[in-house]
């Protein structure tokens, strides 16, 4: 018997290249990867012809346009729009080219700002979305009915999965565009090597964050695309097929900091500015559903936060600004 070639779009990000180190420990797993220089998923044409020309028999699309709200703020057009051209293309590609499992990786900033907690999967278009990035999480929404509608069109057998925050080796570490835990391992990391007095979080620390270690991401993501179609079909419905993946345990923001200002072994001060946003008041997802079928997470959070600041301290020649 061949071996499964499976296409991961965004190989080279922090998800996508954890999903390659879980296939390749795989057997029977023939992994296909092209680099943004060989292939730009925003382009119909070269997408098209990429699926035309290889046999594919799944396709992990992990590839996106992320940062943090800082990013999210400055550039919602760049958000919105590659978002929006890269799911579009991989899905529609997918489908003529007779690729018949996908899995798609959205967010959970699809959910609505104010929404109650933990977040279930129910909630999806009940309310107002976070404004801090809402063209974001609008293409992501967009990529579950994508997938929803081939599926009922189509009988394709394309899955989504909304990630909560997540974190880990490979991670954007930029000093105004990363999420809130490479900018904290940087932030503390640089002030300890300066010797400085204080470090400065954004915002009034309050606000409460669930957080997944990026292993423990890829780990489900495998999980769920090798589901067996009718247990998958017989725990989401055609309209809501989405599923949470996260740990089910969330902290504070300034919980959060003391952890990473431990971890990095930073001795000075730590002071927030509430005058900056703090973004959505809380976000734990309900992860009920992927634990009914049979997955948890593993990487407990203090863990995590020493495996990325050792990554970060081996690498971070490449992220000097």
């Amino acid at each position: 018997m061949s071996n499964q070639k499976i296409f991961v779009a965004g190989h080279r990000g922090m998800v996508g290249s954890a999903i390659v180190r879980q296939l390749s420990a795989l057997e029977g797993v023939e992994l296909l990867l092209a680099p943004r220089s060989e292939l730009d998923l925003t382009n119909q044409a070269a997408v098209s012809d990429f699926f035309s020309t290889h046999d594919i028999d799944q396709v992990y699309l992990a590839s996106a346009k992320v940062g943090g709200i800082h990013a999210n703020n400055t550039y919602p057009a760049e958000f919105i729009y590659e978002n929006l051209m890269i799911e579009a293309n991989v899905i529609h590609a997918a489908h003529q080219a007779d690729v018949n499992q996908l899995l798609f990786l959205g967010s959970s900033c699809i959910y609505p700002k104010l929404v109650e907690q933990p977040m279930s999967e129910t909630a999806l278009l009940t309310g107002i979305l976070e404004a801090t990035n809402e063209p974001y999480a609008i293409a992501k929404i967009a990529g579950i009915k994508l997938c929803e509608s081939y599926n009922r069109q189509y009988q394709r057998d394309f899955r989504s999965v909304m990630p909560t925050n997540l974190y880990g080796q490979n991670d954007n570490f930029h000093p105004e565009n990363s999420h809130v835990i490479p900018a904290l391992i940087r932030r503390f990391h640089e002030a300890k090597v300066r010797g400085d007095e204080e470090v400065v979080v954004w915002g009034s620390g309050e606000p409460m964050r669930e957080f997944l270690h990026v292993d423990d991401m890829a780990s489900a993501c495998v999980h769920v695309m090798n589901l067996d179609i009718e247990v998958y079909q017989a725990n989401t419905e055609p309209m809501l097929s989405h599923i949470n993946v996260g740990t089910g345990i969330d902290c504070t923001i300034r919980e959060l900091a003391e952890t990473v200002k431990a971890v990095v072994g930073y001795e000075g001060e730590l002071r927030f500015d509430a005058s900056k946003p703090d973004g959505t008041p809380r976000k734990l997802m309900n992860v009920s559903r992927l634990r009914s079928l049979g997955w948890s997470a593993s990487t407990e959070l203090k863990e995590g936060l020493t495996q990325t600041y050792a990554w970060f301290k081996d690498n971070q020649d490449k992220f000097r600004a």
